[in-house]
């Protein structure tokens, strides 16, 4: 049994659908950064996403084992929607966005990923890390940390757009066997 103690990057500030656009993040909070690096287990090693403000948030949580960054744990690619706020798009494609938020499932952006194409993607990355430490620090996005919660908590995905996920917040759950430990938790 591996405990995954999930870390959402820190915050981007951008105001459109960012998926696997390479946008930094926001690490200036030195004290938010040193509370969240002392609430996770020390001995852990942590692995992030390949995209930079997954892999500069990894980086701020110093003094710890690195493992490689690993793309399957990247957030939802948004295809043509990349970058472009909400309301830009529904104005061009309202059936397709609505459809892609309130039916998550196998409805894709134009070029992009479904929601259960980011589910598969991310549910293979952790079944990788499985085992391998008895905890791991996962440095990663939105979605990927929604879609291991929807798992370990045997949520829909309906359900599980419910929670919020904020930057800088550790989500904690073990996939085998299925338990969540904490949602959203702000150190």
């Amino acid at each position: 049994m591996t405990r995954f103690w999930l870390v959402r990057h820190g915050p981007t500030h951008a105001r459109g659908m960012v998926g696997w656009t390479d946008l930094p993040a926001d690490l200036s909070d030195a004290a938010a950064l040193a509370r969240l690096s002392a609430h996770l287990p020390a001995e852990a090693p942590v692995i992030s996403s390949d995209l930079y403000r997954a892999v500069a948030t990894a980086d701020a949580l110093a003094g710890r084992r690195r493992l490689p960054h690993d793309p399957g744990l990247r957030e939802i690619h948004f295809g043509r929607w990349e970058t472009r706020r909400h309301d830009e798009v529904e104005a061009e494609e309202p059936a397709l966005i609505r459809a892609f938020w309130e039916t998550p499932g196998e409805v894709r952006p134009p070029g992009g990923e479904s929601w259960n194409d980011l589910s598969a993607r991310t549910l293979t990355a952790l079944h990788r890390l499985q085992g391998t430490a008895p905890e791991i620090i996962v440095v990663a996005h939105f979605g990927p940390i929604l879609s291991a919660l929807q798992r370990a908590a045997g949520l829909t995905a309906e359900a599980v757009f419910a929670h919020r996920i904020e930057p800088l917040s550790v989500t904690t759950l073990t996939l085998t066997p299925p338990q969540t430990f904490a949602i959203n938790h702000r150190p």
